[in-house]
């Protein structure tokens, strides 16, 4: 993770988010263009720091460029990459990336499905790459790379997140705009995010 990578995911995670899209996210022989995240933070009632540090959510205080991982409904791994300063609670859920490396090994975990859908959805992204629990915590760097350079999408969309109840309205989802690979079709709302302030 080269610095100007790791400067930006010192950043509030909303201003963050956008800045990611397009990056190569790579384990082990397996990588794919980073194309939809969505933003939580401890303020967010969606969010899994939003009562606080536990034991299970604790990566998500870490500083900027380390990773969380949790398991959804006790079924599919989700990864996170955590933004911010040392203490804030927040991350960015990797919904989808399109393959770039490793394909075949990828379809071995996957099955039999489109390529477009190999890591489409956050268990998806999970599965095809190989990634588990026992990747939280750790810093990028290690078994999880960033590489590229930071803010190079052309065009960015955001909209509200996907398959949560609290905070349904806030339109912290961010796509690559015109993306095939995406979870889910893409929101209407075009252009880069501006900063939020996170109080």
């Amino acid at each position: 993770m080269n610095d100007e990578i790791r400067g930006v995911l010192r950043l509030y995670a909303l201003e963050a988010a956008p800045l990611v899209l397009g990056l190569e996210l790579s384990v082990g022989a397996c990588s794919g263009r980073i194309v939809e995240v969505e933003a939580y933070t401890q303020n967010d009632p969606a969010s899994h720091s939003y009562r606080g540090r536990t034991q299970r959510n604790a990566p998500m205080f870490l500083s900027g460029g380390h990773i969380y991982v949790y398991r959804s409904y006790g079924v599919h791994w989700c990864l996170n990459l955590v933004t911010g300063e040392e203490g804030q609670g927040e991350a960015l859920l990797v919904r989808a990336i399109e393959p770039t490396a490793g394909v075949a090994v990828m379809r071995r975990r996957r099955g039999p499905v489109a390529e477009h859908r190999l890591c489409a959805g956050p268990g998806n992204v999970c599965r095809a790459l190989g990634v588990d629990g026992s990747f939280s915590g750790q810093a990028i760097g290690r078994r999880v790379l960033l590489g590229g350079a930071p803010g190079q999408a052309k065009a960015v969309v955001r909209g509200r997140r996907i398959g949560i109840t609290h905070g349904a309205d806030l339109p912290w989802r961010f796509c690559l705009a015109g993306s095939r690979f995406l979870s889910r079709p893409a929101p209407k709302t075009a252009g880069k995010a501006a900063p939020i302030n996170p109080s």
